[in-house]
């Protein structure tokens, strides 16, 4: 397992991968439960890849990711970020809508559950789930950070007149 870091408009993130995969991306403010890693070798390909495409991402200028994943879960929350996945650049949806698509819209509370446990923020966009009404709720980062993440794409989303011409 292999580790670096990435400065960022929301702090300095650690990025965790081994030769295969990315598995966790860890918050400044959310370092407990990170794994034990060695510094990446200079140019890990894949460590290499996921900063460049972060750093594109918080320039606003990719909306998707394109990244060998392994995050490790329950079937449940595998069932659960895979959905956050399919959730489009810009939109969001709430802990109610994604337990619906699982068949039983009571398990809002363990989608939460399964959201707070992502691995992988910012690739698996738990950042774009929201509670009732959509009220911010929890998230790793913190809910400035959850905003401001938000807020970033919700402008890159929307089309430029300039793209029209």
């Amino acid at each position: 397992m292999y580790c670096t870091f990435l400065k960022t408009s929301v702090g300095r993130l650690r990025l965790f991968a081994d030769d295969h995969a990315l598995y966790q991306i860890a918050f400044p403010t959310c370092m407990e439960n990170v794994p034990v890693a060695s510094p990446a070798p200079q140019r890990h390909p894949l460590l290499s890849a996921a900063t460049v495409q972060l750093t594109e991402y918080f320039d606003g200028r990719r909306q998707a990711f394109d990244l060998p994943l392994s995050p490790q879960g329950t079937n449940f929350q595998q069932a659960v970020w895979e959905l956050m996945e399919q959730i489009p650049y810009g939109e969001t949806r709430t802990y109610g809508e994604l337990a619906a698509r699982l068949g039983n819209p009571n398990k809002a509370r363990a989608v939460g559950g399964a959201a707070n446990k992502n691995p992988l923020p910012l690739v698996i966009p738990c950042h774009r789930v929201m509670g009732t009404g959509g009220k911010l709720t929890g998230f790793a980062g913190g809910l400035e950070t959850k905003q401001f993440l938000l807020t970033l794409e919700q402008k890159r989303a929307q089309p430029s007149a300039a793209a029209d011409t």
